[in-house]
């Protein structure tokens, strides 16, 4: 399925009847598009699964259509409150995946979305943006030129670290061999949406954001951007996939110290890896991986624990439940993390 989990299809999808398959979330992780990081983070997998669950089932209940069915436990697909014990499988309906065509020119056909109204992944990845922190995006693509403080919906220059008024609602593509940040306009033609469907997504990921800022604000921390995936569902309605709300989709902060993820990230910035990988981005975008001189280290054992206290701590906090005993409290886990960033 990915770099960091794997899918068991259990049904193909039809042209016109969804399938069905298990998610598998792994420890795995990945940053800056690398692939599988030479580490694993214990229990990120079935912490990510438990929390994403939550999200579906709080976004079922204000109404909206997901592909969540339930979690898998010893041959079961059961809802959170039934769950047991915690586990790293989730079932979930499938879509069908309409890969666009890498021409010659290195651009990419979407000509096979023109003629589709249901039953498809959306081509996608639709980001929120509360914040602007340090290190996001925005600011390399402000500094290039690719994009203005206009097409963000801003009057001027935004600084690192700035709280927005309203959240930016950004996109890019998800099937491209090195995806890209695209204009609203572009990902109207591109997926198959007309301008009331790309308005209804827009809609739906203005709800999601609140909803997740509201649950973690619960816990004291700032939901400031994440990204959610959508389809086209049979009956040709809007439809959440993937997760959402977890610590691999969006960037969390406590006093302007990231909670997730990001500290990885943060970490890695700082190595003889980090420069080797961009530059080998420069040489050569679809082959980076391939070129780089410098393969990424391991992380400290401790920091690896920390990271991986922070996925426990918060699928705990958020859902009510202790799932992982004996996880420390956040602000102990922050001061280890401190040490390495």
């Amino acid at each position: 399925m990915g770099s960091v989990k794997d899918l068991r299809i259990v049904k193909q999808p039809t042209s016109d009847k969804a399938g069905e398959g298990v998610f598998t979330f792994s420890d795995r992780y990945s940053v800056f598009d690398w692939g599988e990081m030479p580490d694993l983070i214990p229990d990120k997998g079935r912490a990510i699964a438990i929390l994403g669950a939550h999200f579906f089932e709080l976004a079922e209940k204000k109404g909206f259509r997901t592909h969540y069915i339930g979690l898998e436990s010893n041959g079961a697909f059961l809802r959170l409150n039934d769950l047991k014990s915690p586990t790293d499988s989730m079932r979930v309906k499938l879509f069908n995946v309409i890969r666009p065509t890498l021409l010659p020119d290195k651009t990419y056909d979407y000509s096979a979305y023109k003629n589709i109204t249901s039953n498809y992944l959306i081509p996608l990845e639709v980001i929120y943006r509360n914040r602007l922190p340090e290190g996001s995006s925005v600011f390399k693509r402000l500094k290039s030129g690719e994009i203005t403080p206009k097409d963000l919906g801003l009057d001027s220059m935004p600084e690192p670290g700035i709280t927005l008024k309203t959240p930016i609602y950004d996109v890019s593509t998800k099937l491209e061999r090195i995806d890209r940040y695209i204009k609203w306009e572009e990902a109207e033609r591109i997926s198959g949406l007309d301008g009331k469907k790309i308005s209804r997504l827009k809609e739906i990921l203005s709800s999601l954001n609140q909803l997740i800022s509201s649950e973690f604000s619960k816990i004291g921390l700032v939901n400031e951007d994440g990204k959610i995936e959508f389809a086209v569902d049979e009956s040709g309605e809007i439809c959440i996939v993937d997760v959402f709300g977890t610590l691999d989709e969006c960037r969390f902060t406590i006093d302007g110290m990231p909670v997730s993820k990001e500290v990885a990230r943060i970490f890695y910035r700082k190595t003889p890896w980090y420069e080797a990988l961009n530059k080998a981005k420069e040489k050569d975008k679809q082959n980076f991986k391939e070129i780089c001189e410098i393969q990424p280290d391991k992380l400290p054992n401790e920091f690896k624990e920390a990271i991986a206290n922070l996925y426990r701590y918060c699928t705990n906090k958020i859902t009510g439940r202790e799932w992982f005993a004996g996880t420390p409290e956040l602000t102990d886990s922050i001061r280890v993390i401190k040490r390495f960033i």
